[in-house]
């Protein structure tokens, strides 16, 4: 056991280790000298010092340049008890000084020696006679001189392994440096076990009988031939961050059985120039030797993005190199019959025109967020890896996340496991996911927060105003859960659960800005000033509202005008596209449009001032209020609105204090940071209010 654990915390070999070792016996020995160092002297201190008091052994010319003076035996310690000489080495030369003309130095000698002579004639004082020795530079003199070089070549290569992943990798792997040009695809082929198939894949029924369509042709090549049809050469997958459109590309590979080469669109850039160009042939060369087969480009924006028209404005050389050569790839004069290219990309209005054209990327495959039934096949799959509740309803869970992506899903899913886990559970429940879905909507809890209690009762009408206008309007969502504890930025939030509907009209956008200014209005009715907690509020009922009247055509004055440009090209305009005059119309008309929701919240509120201070210190009393709690209070929804409590949307569980807050809503109206005054968007991301194609 003993041994184990020293093997354990032994360091690892490195071979630099060894580097660093040779290099340090090296500058030793070249400089210590085994044990010591010359010191440089100038002529005086011989003549004047050393060769009276009879402490030279020899002078020896070296090269005809240098003299090198070997002290006697019992004369070194003396020099090296001296500060400044101790260091020379025992064994000579200690001493040594450049002599400049050789001649001049023999003939300077020469007289000191007899002047000592005779000065210290019978004294017993000798002066040895010059020596010469020629020697070659040696080994050590040719190693520093290539050193550097040296040097510089294995810093070089230790930086292009690093850059290219120490050549491994894929079917562009090895190499090193002389690899840079490679691509470095991934292959995936039927030999390999990560397979994915498209049982894995929950919802996107759509979009799964397209790429079908691909692999079945890619099977039975021969069914489509003899109609005289072709399969398309490319198909974009497009749609939001964590919709699966790369878990789709996989299952693609997993179904078809022929060879997948994977890439990322960002593989290509590189800080060589040409380099993303060679990649790209290299990927189509290695694709048509092992065709048919799939090419599947991740990301691909980071190569397709639209090339500037204005070669001095915002233009990259380099990266439209690489997207002319995938153009030329993908439908030149070349030929790539069996090689099929996917790709995906959350941004195809950036995309190049030329890549998106007939003859290139065929068709584009939506690959949107899924609606409730899809959710709920997204959480049946993963919660088959957890150890749940018998009683958990799945349709429950998808009812309470309406806008979630899948890789949305996949996080309550984990942030329950954890928060079960946290409190010593030994199965995941109900609650444990309302909680997650409250964590990742709203934020971390932070009951800690110091908050006066003059700021707690602003808090508590503010969020009782949106509740009570939200309740007694229409169309305005139907509200599940209001809390005034503090989470992330926010010091309030208010959930509701949002229809999913396609197309809205001017009176339910009406009723939902109501209900974001209800907070303001409460607080104005109520304490006769207002604070700066309805910034978050503020901001998205102006954004709204300029869209019912710049986008949607909602607003008389202006008409059935649309300034909307769904092609994405707005960044290449140098103006807006209406006059002055037209502007401050639209500014006029969302000035009143926002007055008339305000008018229209406060109204609501004074009509029902008694069952908003009812609802204010019914929070400040638990902190946490419900829809059975609104229904206490005003009563039943007006007919036509939607309740939650009638589908079974929502459920009070926990003690009223927070801590079992249940219930999730795609619309949080809050306070936010006092300091900050800004506060994170707790709305899941949802299409249903923008314009298509945005």
């Amino acid at each position: 056991m003993a041994n184990d654990k020293r093997n354990t915390l032994r360091p690892r070999f490195n071979i630099y280790w060894m580097w660093g070792i040779i290099i340090a016996v090296i500058l030793g020995w070249a400089y210590l000298g085994g044990g010591g160092q010359q010191s440089k002297i100038n002529w005086d201190v011989l003549r004047d010092t050393l060769l009276p008091a009879g402490h030279v052994q020899r002078v020896q010319v070296l090269n005809r340049e240098v003299a090198q003076v070997y002290l006697e035996p019992q004369s070194v310690s003396y020099y090296k008890n001296q500060e400044r000489y101790r260091y020379i080495p025992d064994q000579g030369p200690q001493f040594f000084f450049n002599i400049g003309s050789l001649e001049k130095f023999e003939n300077d000698y020469q007289a000191a020696r007899d002047s000592i002579e005779r000065t210290a004639a019978g004294g017993g004082v000798a002066v040895p006679a010059l020596t010469f020795e020629n020697e070659s530079s040696g080994w050590m003199t040719m190693f520093w001189q290539i050193f550097p070089f040296l040097l510089i070549v294995v810093f070089w290569i230790i930086i292009m392994r690093r850059m290219n992943g120490a050549g491994g990798g894929g079917a562009g792997g090895g190499g090193g440096v002389f690899s840079v040009g490679k691509a470095k695809a991934r292959l995936f082929d039927k030999d390999n076990d990560q397979k994915v198939t498209f049982k894995d894949v929950a919802g996107l029924e759509e979009a799964k009988v397209e790429v079908m369509e691909v692999v079945d042709f890619l099977r039975n090549p021969g069914k489509y031939s003899e109609l005289g049809g072709k399969i398309p050469k490319g198909a974009l997958l497009v749609g939001p961050p964590g919709t699966g459109k790369t878990l789709l590309a996989k299952a693609v590979a997993g179904e078809a059985n022929v060879p997948f080469f994977s890439i990322s669109g960002s593989d290509f850039v590189e800080m060589f120039v040409g380099v993303g160009a060679s990649r790209v042939r290299d990927l189509f060369k290695q694709a048509k030797d092992k065709a048919p087969c799939i090419v599947f480009i991740d990301e691909i924006d980071a190569i397709g993005r639209a090339r500037s028209k204005n070669s001095g404005w915002s233009s990259n050389d380099e990266r439209e190199n690489t997207l002319n050569q995938l153009l030329t790839e993908m439908d030149g004069f070349g030929t790539n019959a069996g090689v099929i290219v996917l790709a995906a990309t959350n941004r195809a209005d950036i995309l190049d025109k030329a890549l998106l054209r007939a003859g290139r990327f065929d068709r584009q495959i939506e690959v949107g967020l899924p609606d409730i039934k899809e959710r709920a096949e997204i959480f049946a799959v993963h919660l088959k890896k957890l150890k749940l509740d018998p009683k958990l309803d799945t349709d429950f869970l998808a009812r309470q996340t309406p806008g979630f992506s899948g890789a949305d899903i996949a996080n309550v899913c984990n942030e329950a496991a954890l928060i079960a886990a946290r409190k010593n559970k030994n199965q995941v429940e109900r609650q444990d996911f309302m909680d997650a879905i409250d964590r990742i909507i709203g934020g971390l809890e932070r009951k800690n927060k110091i908050i006066t209690d003059a700021e707690k009762r602003t808090i508590a009408f503010h969020e009782a105003g949106h509740a009570t206008v939200s309740w007694m309007l229409k169309w305005a969502n139907p509200l599940l859960k209001v809390t005034i504890i503090p989470r992330g930025k926010a010091l309030g939030a208010a959930w509701y659960l949002p229809d999913e509907r396609q197309i809205t009209t001017r009176e339910q956008m009406i009723h939902e800005m109501a209900a974001l200014l209800g907070g303001r209005a409460s607080e104005e009715l109520t304490f006769g000033e207002i604070s700066s907690g309805a910034l978050n509020d503020l901001e998205r009922t102006t954004k709204q509202a300029y869209a019912m009247v710049a986008y949607y055509g909602m607003s008389g004055a202006i008409g059935n005008r649309s300034f909307y440009d769904s092609t994405g090209q707005s960044e290449m305009m140098f103006g807006k596209p209406y006059s002055d005059e037209t502007a401050r119309l639209i500014d006029r008309e969302v000035n009143a449009l926002i007055e008339e929701c305000y008018v229209l919240a406060k109204k609501i509120l004074s009509e029902h001032a008694d069952g908003l201070r009812r609802l204010a210190e019914l929070l400040l009393e638990r902190e946490v209020i419900f829809t059975e709690d609104l229904e206490q209070i005003f009563g039943k929804r007006q007919a036509g609105a939607r309740n939650p409590l009638e589908t079974g949307d929502s459920a009070r569980e926990g003690n009223g204090t927070g801590d079992g807050a249940e219930g999730r809503g795609g619309r949080v109206a809050s306070l936010p940071d006092a300091v900050d005054e800004t506060r994170q968007e707790a709305e899941p991301a949802s299409d249903m209010n923008r314009p298509e194609g945005e």
